[in-house]
């Protein structure tokens, strides 16, 4: 408030006072600028950006694979041509056992490969997260339990594990993804764990405990936050040995035998003698799917990495 002296008496006028954002708006601020200087940093990534690149173009294709090639594209009794037919102008990738469309049971195939991937990886997350930041919490006993188990499953053959459970449970997509997911969180609960000592040990965390902040206040508010980077990065490359692992259950004909996948497409292949009769076209499209989808997540994986611990080196 100001006040002013005319011929008449005092009187005051109030002066505009400036906004003030709001706490919640500064946090969404931060967090734009943050993503900003992410994405800046990432696109100087050749290698990343390659990978990003293809990945949208498979999620695009998996998307939109009921209008490219149809629900139909799976029938086996409507299927278009004739079994194990070369390539040709109508079926450019050649057709399988049952005469059906190669290039649309690819496209279709994708749908699921990629889903696995990614739900397969998220639960494999999730659990090594979990333990691995509980474990870096409590530490004594828990711990001490926690790390023996999770050394039990490191020294274990993850597809041996895999196998297991695909056989002794039903045939499906979520036994598949519960397979894969439970028997590659090992790695991720190692890293969590170092971390979460590492955050830990720094002087807010006994602050916060000075000023009665709980356990679940400590690992959510504190820990957690600090150790999403690596979650995240990690998350990326568990979905290309996610993706991989699916294929080789599918291909050991443990995968659901009513869905297409590239890996339920190589077992049919071999089912149907596709490598000693020569039919590289059933075989070959499956494979380099899988591999380029792969390298793909890993290349994107590494450039996360490297953004987000440029101590790693990573080549651009």
């Amino acid at each position: 408030m100001t006040t002013t002296e005319s011929d008449g008496p005092m009187t005051t006028e109030a002066t505009p006072q400036v906004a003030k954002a709001s706490p919640r708006t500064l946090a969404w601020q931060r967090r734009r600028h943050s993503a900003a200087r992410f994405w800046k940093q990432y696109r100087s990534h050749r290698a990343g950006v390659f990978g990003l690149t293809a990945l949208g173009l498979f999620a695009l294709v998996a998307l939109a694979a009921p209008l490219i090639v149809g629900s139909d594209v799976q029938s086996v009794t409507n299927a278009p041509g004739r079994p194990m037919e070369s390539p040709s102008a109508e079926f450019p990738l050649g057709t399988d056992q049952f005469g059906r469309n190669l290039l649309g049971l690819l496209v279709w195939g994708a749908r699921v490969s990629l889903l696995v991937g990614l739900l397969a990886a998220v639960l494999s997350v999730a659990i090594g997260a979990l333990i691995g930041i509980t474990a870096g919490h409590f530490r004594g006993w828990y711990a001490t339990v926690m790390m023996r188990i999770t050394d039990w499953f490191l020294v274990m053959p993850t597809l041996v594990l895999a196998i297991a459970l695909a056989t002794v449970m039903s045939r499906s997509i979520g036994t598949i993804i519960l397979a894969i997911g439970v028997t590659t969180w090992p790695t991720t609960a190692r890293l969590v764990r170092a971390q979460t000592l590492a955050v830990e040990s720094r002087p807010y965390i006994e602050r916060a405990k000075a000023l009665g902040g709980g356990h679940g206040h400590i690992m959510s508010r504190h820990v957690l936050p600090n150790v999403m980077p690596l979650v995240l990065a990690q998350t990326t490359l568990i979905i290309s040995s996610a993706i991989l692992a699916e294929a080789t259950l599918a291909f050991l004909g443990l995968g659901d035998p009513t869905v297409v996948s590239w890996g339920g497409l190589l077992q049919d292949a071999r089912e149907a003698g596709a490598v000693s009769a020569g039919k590289w076209w059933y075989l070959v499209p499956p494979g380099i799917a899988i591999a380029v989808v792969a390298l793909a997540f890993t290349l994107c994986g590494r450039a996360v990495e490297s953004v987000l611990n440029p101590k790693l080196g990573v080549a651009r």
